[in-house]
């Protein structure tokens, strides 16, 4: 017969024998589950682990598989002003491409306006009513005007808060940064009092000193940030001689980049800080937040390893918490920023000092001849 005795934490199996003498005993751990709760622009997630912006979500299916697997919050796909004016341009093509052919035909495609964001701001607005994690949309426009408006109809739609995608390539010599960061900040200023909903900002780490662009855009409002963003970069096939657009999904050694920027913003800036890039398991999770992270975004590791491993990704890092016995992220969020740390070089000069320190080493790994 089996008997199960509970001490504290721990299960006691005991298999009795007819006779009343115990044969065996097996113990077992039981699992203790973390608080996992955190706080992003201002929003109480249930845990850090957001999808970041990608057509993962293009389906109602895709959207509650996300949910069911344990994900904190959703970004929706991003709203890009440049599609909705290339879609216009082609359904006029469509429809007047016959108008002038004969009398008959004058009427037959009528001269009708595109529906612009209509039918993205549908999709928002249905994904809002079928899930119960937050919800935030993301937007990346042209011109400042087009900012306010589609802001202004995206926070109608009733999501959580509103991402604000600066996702920019330059390609005008005569554009100088300063000039290009301050149309940046008035952006953010004019948008943040244009809605009510909170604003973040998705950078990209190609400016001359992005901590000084993330603290003039907390001082102008910004409810969070979230470095980096992933920009698509061009191709060139040699068969073909021609340019193509791969499929850039990052991979892990990507995170350093958002782990060294997560622990110099930490406790530096008002907003809350989200690591985006390279984050692929539930330790990449806990060394963004170790470094002052409040959160983190995934897409790259749901396409390799489907919408189910983010119960994986959520249980990893409970697992880890679990044998560090911390049993908040506040217990160790920013342990490792740059604020908390002594060593002077790990956030600043440190590949360069590591490799004048390991030098030796480094040519005993590599020879070069």
């Amino acid at each position: 017969m089996l008997f199960l005795l509970s001490y504290s934490l721990t299960f006691v199996i005991q298999i009795v024998h007819d006779t009343g003498f115990i044969v065996s005993q097996i113990k077992l751990k039981e699992q203790k589950m973390a608080n996992l709760k955190t706080s992003y622009l201002g929003i109480e997630l249930k845990n850090p682990i957001i999808v970041g912006a990608s057509n993962l979500v293009n389906s109602l299916e895709n959207i509650k598989k996300v949910e069911q697997a344990g994900a904190g919050a959703i970004v929706y796909k991003s709203l890009f002003e440049e599609q909705i004016q290339l879609e216009s341009a082609q359904l006029d093509d469509k429809l007047h491409e016959y108008s002038e052919r004969n009398a008959e035909m004058i009427n037959l495609f009528p001269n009708i306006e595109h529906a612009g964001p209509e039918e993205h701001l549908f999709n928002i607005a249905r994904v809002k009513k079928i899930i119960n994690i937050p919800l935030i949309a993301s937007l990346n426009a042209i011109i400042k005007e087009s900012w306010i408006d589609y802001a202004k109809q995206i926070e109608d739609m009733g999501v959580d808060a509103l991402e604000l995608n600066y996702y920019y390539v330059p390609r005008d010599v005569d554009l100088d940064g300063h000039t290009l960061i301050n149309e940046q900040v008035e952006i953010l200023k004019s948008v943040k009092s244009a809605v009510k909903i909170p604003v973040s900002i998705k950078l990209s780490p190609f400016y001359a000193n992005p901590l000084n662009l993330v603290n003039k855009l907390d001082a102008a409002g910004a409810d969070g940030f979230v470095l980096f963003n992933r920009l698509f970069q061009p191709e060139i096939d040699m068969d073909k001689e021609e340019h193509y657009t791969p499929f850039n999904l990052s991979a892990p050694e990507d995170n350093r980049l958002p782990l060294r920027f997560a622990g110099l913003l930490y406790d530096n800036v008002k907003g809350s800080i989200c690591s985006n890039t390279g984050i692929f398991t539930g330790k990449d999770v806990a060394k963004m937040i170790l470094a002052g992270a409040d959160c983190v975004q995934i897409v790259s590791t749901i396409y390799k390893n489907k919408i189910d491993y983010i119960g994986t990704i959520v249980k990893d890092l409970n697992d880890w918490m679990d044998s560090k016995g911390y049993k908040t992220l506040n217990d160790f969020r920013g342990k490792l920023s740059n604020k908390k740390i002594n060593d002077p070089f790990v956030y600043k000069r440190a590949q360069y000092i590591d490799l004048l320190l390991k030098s030796e080493e480094i040519l005993v790994k590599y020879p070069v001849r």
